[in-house]
């Protein structure tokens, strides 16, 4: 979460970039872009060298010694990094950063994922105003300073510029908090060697904290064959990710490099089409996909509609989930609170249907309607699930989250009170006790036979038990007394003003 001193600096940058020239909000974004994982890059070099000179062990390097770029003009690659360049004269600064340093980035990972991402990508600052340049990498600096220890937090702030267009959540897409992400990481536990995959990656999100899971709970473990696996250099990435939109590839691409990945399967693919055909590939899916709207019926991948007969975006991501999920893969996805009650489309309940008898439900987590905000109020759940193509639901876990940590309104401020994360892992670690709990608490566990009863409806007041405080009053006699003695006291006071203002009424 960014805070709104961060919004100002970005808002800042923004206004000169437009003072500037670059009036178009898609080019501002993704020229900041650029500049921030140029910054980015040079300090993950800065930590490499740190290392090396600590350890005395040879670490990998970004950069090279020299650097030659298309036009065959040759510079020291230190020169085409950010602690170089940043303070130098505008116009010296300008011809480092057109000429070297973003054609550099635009050619990293010789035909990985991220060079695909940015072939197209072009300089956007006009050669006429290098001073532009200079007041925009004066401001990234300022901006990125108070982001050093939280790399991943360039998906925040992409995030918030992309807000200011207006277009944020147009098609239902809303980037999944970090702390969210990491609780649904958690709940599915990816481990070395199994594939992840998001199919509506976004700015990667759920892609980098399975990584971080992976790293920090694995990484003492890992042999150098996962590792391989990890970063792709296997030729088999760990991490795949899906994507329609050109700038959020680069941005996915750029934030798994920046972690460690550096050739993920990141690709502009419209996942739910024809053009996807991955069937049970996956261990891990984790994705917060677009919920409102429908695609065009012929558009759709054949093998989705047997699943389920819908062009509802909701409903096909989830049987796109099955399809693509190995037989005894797992899933956290987010779903709009309507997949868990509609009953006016067949399409619905026969999902959730397939979910309990074909797959294994196991648990539906309940979200407060401000998670996304300020982008939207929607009603969300988190549904957890292993496909086994041979049932296997036994009791669902339900678990009514009422607060994340943060207040529910639009600024989304930090509110540790009222944070039911830690307990839901906490629980989820030992479900076994949960059979215990009473129906008037957060969270219980529900028996496959009464989803079936409730004909496949998983809204959770049709589970819980609320508890009524019987209230006892007094008879109405001595409430109509009680009256008449309260009015004989009023008149009684009028009385007594009255004569205080000798009587002039």
């Amino acid at each position: 979460m960014i805070t709104g001193a961060t919004k100002n600096k970005v808002d800042a940058i923004w206004q000169k970039m437009w003072e500037g020239g670059i009036t178009n909000p898609l080019d501002v974004i993704s020229n900041l872009t650029y500049l921030m994982f140029m910054r980015s890059l040079d300090e993950k070099e800065l930590e490499a060298e740190r290392l090396e000179t600590m350890l005395g062990i040879e670490q990998n390097h970004l950069f090279p010694k020299t650097y030659v770029n298309d036009r065959g003009e040759e510079i020291p690659g230190k020169d085409i990094r950010w602690s170089s360049f940043k303070d130098k004269r505008a116009e010296d600064m300008y011809r480092i950063i057109d000429r070297f340093a973003f054609p550099f980035i635009k050619t990293m990972g010789d035909n990985s994922a991220f060079s695909k991402a940015m072939e197209n990508a072009t300089f956007g600052f006009p050669a006429g105003k290098p001073s532009l340049l200079e007041k925009a990498v004066t401001g990234v600096e300022e901006l990125l300073a108070d982001f050093d220890e939280h790399i991943g937090d360039l998906g925040d702030l992409y995030e918030y510029m992309l807000s200011k267009l207006s277009t944020a959540g147009t098609n239902g897409q809303f980037r999944t908090p970090k702390h969210i992400r990491d609780m649904m990481v958690k709940m599915v536990d990816p481990k070395p060697g199994e594939l992840v995959c998001d199919p509506a990656c976004g700015t990667a999100g759920f892609l980098i904290s399975s990584a971080e899971h992976i790293r920090d709970g694995y990484g003492d473990d890992m042999s150098a064959e996962q590792w391989d696996r990890f970063t792709g250099a296997d030729g088999n990435p760990q991490f795949s990710g899906f994507e329609m939109d050109q700038t959020m590839l680069r941005i996915s691409a750029m934030n798994l490099m920046l972690h460690g990945v550096d050739a993920p399967d990141i690709r502009y693919l419209d996942s739910v089409s024809q053009k996807n055909n991955i069937s049970s590939k996956f261990d891990v899916i984790l994705a917060n996909p677009p919920f409102t709207g429908s695609v065009d019926v012929e558009d759709i991948d054949k093998g989705l509609r047997a699943i389920v007969e819908t062009k509802q975006t909701e409903l096909l991501f989830v049987a796109l989930f099955l399809r693509m999920l190995k037989v005894g893969g797992r899933c956290a996805c987010i779903v709009p609170n309507g997949v868990l009650f509609r009953s006016n489309s067949k399409a619905y309940r026969e999902l959730r249907k397939q979910l309990v008898e074909d797959q294994k439900l196991e648990a539906i987590i309940y979200m407060p309607s401000g998670v996304f905000k300020p982008y939207s109020g929607v009603s969300t759940a988190i549904l957890v699930f292993t496909k086994t193509n041979a049932g296997g639901t036994d009791n669902v876990w339900l678990y009514n989250m009422e607060g994340d940590g943060f207040t529910l309104d639009d600024k989304r401020d930090l509110d540790e009170k009222h944070n039911d994360i830690p307990d839901i892992l906490e629980r989820w670690a030992s479900l076994d006790a949960e059979a215990d709990r009473e129906r008037t608490e957060k969270s219980f566990l529900v028996p496959k036979q009464e989803i079936v009863d409730n004909e496949y409806d998983f809204s959770f007041n049709k589970y819980t038990k609320t508890e009524y405080e019987r209230i006892e009053y007094p008879p109405t006699e001595e409430i109509l007394a009680d009256l008449e003695d309260l009015n004989a006291q009023m008149t009684a006071s009028l009385a007594e003003l009255k004569k205080l203002l000798g009587g002039e009424f």
